[in-house]
Formats: structure tokens, C-alpha cells, sequence
């Protein structure tokens, strides 16, 4: 949290707000004096830290709020920007505390950190990266989603753009090796940086706490625990299903909505009641489809069916 002297309370305030989430430490920038001048005529420059732009210690920091007018967070971070991928995120709150811009990183963390504002402190989200303005989803966010690095990070803008003009369903696909893949430009590359893939499987109005307690107990009996889930997955056929959306609120991870051709193009070890609705199952292939090996056989916990996979 960067602030002048002058907005010390504010920051306070916005510290508060962001301790429930994160770990926010405040820095008093003092040299509000010098904005207008050229630090590459600043004879001071290597004499003293305190006359550089603050934002060329960003990468000491996973996040940055600065408390200050746009105009001046670009003037400071002019000299600092190379590589959006590396870049620390930025987001410039007004002095009055009723805004948050993403000035860079939107989709790196910036995003959500100003939504967070505005959950907490009722800001107005100043969000303004295409797919988020159009509601439409990013590759940046769906690499989040499931937890996995983006590995081609040059077909980002073709696979955005798709997300944004086409209103495209991007099929999520598992390969598993060994094996040569030849991709396309707009084909994204995700590689998972591991944990548990929790498939899940549902009776109509199942609760989040049927959800979270079938959960918990699968993962018991393979020795893991809830903080170490990646992701939940489902049946595109459970978006309505307000239990599990709850349950993953309350485990904070993400859900996965996997469509028909991902599920059935998985090998399950069990059968299963979905044949009815023209699936193979639903727990089951969901872990399977997003994990490198089965670590649980689907089992039937009340209305809940769970599946692991890491």
C-alpha cells in the first residue's frame, strides 16, 4: 500500500479492509514534490532510493495499491513497465476512497484485487480489460481456474480475442502423455502445477454443507486435505446447482463445468446412473479429465458423489 503523507489515514483504511485476504503492509512515499521531474536528469538518482519512483522496488511486492490520482500511478510507473507477465499488478484507489482502477496486471491480479475493494469497501471496480468489461471469460482467468501456468504465453491475445468476439465455449481437453502435440497459434497450453482434482456429482438441491462434508471425508480417507484441492469439477449440467457453488465458496476454490464430449472421452473404472442422460458419469471423469491419474474411485457419500484425482 503506497500513499502520500497526506492520505496515511486512508491507507490505514484500506489496510484493514484488505487483511481478511491478504497481508497489507503501508508505505508512506514522500516525495510527492518531485512527480514532475525527469528522474533520468535527477542528479540524486543513485545518491538516494527515496528520490526513485517507488513502483522499481514492485517486484518486492505481489500486489500494489496506491492511493493517488491515475495520472500520477502512470507518470511513476512510465520508466518501470517491460513485460506484462512479470509485471507486479497495480490498482490506483482515489483519495476519497470510492474508486479502483487496475492500472496494470488486470488480469495477473489487479481484477480481483479491486473487486475485493468493492466487495469490502463498496468502491466503484474500475475494471477495463475487454473480456472482464463484456463479462466474458480470459485465458489468464481460466489458467487460474484450474490451476494450472500458462505455458505459450504468445497465443494470449488470439485466444482473449476469441473469448471476446466469437462468445466461444472453450472445450477443456487433458492429454496425457507421452506424447508430440502440434498446436496452432490460438491454441493455449496449460500445465498444472498440481494438488487434488475433486469430482463431483450431485442429487437436485443438494447443500453446500452435504457438499463440503462429502468432500472432506473423501479426502481423509486418501490422506489429503481440503487446502490442498485444486479444483472442483462437475457436469455442465450442475451450473444451477447452488450447493456446490456455496461449498467451493466456502473451500475457496474454483468449479469447473466440463461438457459432455470431455466427460465421455474419459475412461471410468466404475459405471454409473448418469448413462441415463447420455454420460458415462459425472464425479469420476470430471477428476479424471483434469488430473494426471484417479486417486479415488467415485464414492457415494448421501446425495453427494465425490472422485479424486491429482
Amino acid at each position: 500500500m503506497l500513499v502520500f503523507p497526506r492520505n496515511k489515514r486512508e491507507g490505514e483504511k484500506v489496510c484493514q479492509a484488505l487483511a481478511s485476504r491478504y497481508r497489507p503492509s503501508l508505505e508512506i512515499y514522500r516525495k510527492e514534490k518531485d512527480l514532475d521531474r525527469d528522474p533520468d536528469k535527477d542528479p540524486n538518482k543513485n545518491k538516494d532510493p527515496q528520490d526513485r519512483s517507488p513502483f522499481e522496488r514492485l517486484k518486492e511486492f505481489d500486489l500494489v495499491i496506491a492511493v493517488m490520482a491515475v495520472g500520477i500511478v502512470v507518470r511513476l510507473l512510465c520508466n518501470t513497465l517491460e513485460d506484462k507477465w512479470t509485471e507486479t499488478p497495480v490498482v490506483a484507489v482515489d483519495s476519497s476512497l470510492r474508486c479502483a482502477v487496475p492500472v496494470v496486471g488486470g488480469h495477473h491480479g489487479a481484477n480481483d484485487l479491486a473487486l475485493h475493494l468493492a466487495e469490502e469497501m463498496n468502491m466503484y471496480p474500475a475494471i477495463t480489460t475487454a473480456t472482464d468489461s463484456a463479462g466474458k471469460p480470459s485465458l489468464e482467468g481460466t489458467a487460474e481456474q484450474l490451476g494450472a501456468k500458462l505455458v505459450n504465453r504468445e497465443c494470449s491475445k488470439e485466444v482473449n480475442l476469441a473469448f471476446l468476439q466469437e462468445d466461444v465455449d472453450v472445450p477443456i481437453l487433458r492429454l496425457k502423455g507421452p506424447k508430440v502435440v502440434i498446436v496452432d497459434d490460438d491454441v493455449a497450453v496449460l500445465k498444472s502445477r498440481g494438488g487434488v482434482v475433486v469430482g463431483l456429482g450431485t442429487r437436485r438441491g443438494v447443500t453446500s454443507q452435504e457438499v463440503i462434508d462429502a468432500i472432506t471425508t473423501a479426502l481423509r480417507s486418501v490422506g489429503k486435505t481440503p487446502g490442498e484441492i485444486r479444483v472442483m469439477a462437475t457436469a455442465w449440467i450442475k451450473h444451477d446447482e447452488r450447493g456446490i457453488e456455496e461449498a467451493a465458496e466456502n473451500l475457496d476454490r474454483e468449479v469447473i463445468y466440463l461438457d459432455e464430449h470431455v466427460l465421455n472421452s474419459q475412461t471410468t473404472t466404475t459405471p454409473s446412473r448418469a448413462s441415463d442422460l447420455g454420460l458415462i458419469g459425472v464425479a469420476e471423469p470430471a477428476a479424471m479429465a483434469l488430473s494426471t491419474r484417479l486417486l479415488m474411485p467415485k464414492r457415494i457419500y448421501g446425495r453427494v458423489t465425490v472422485a479424486l484425482g491429482e
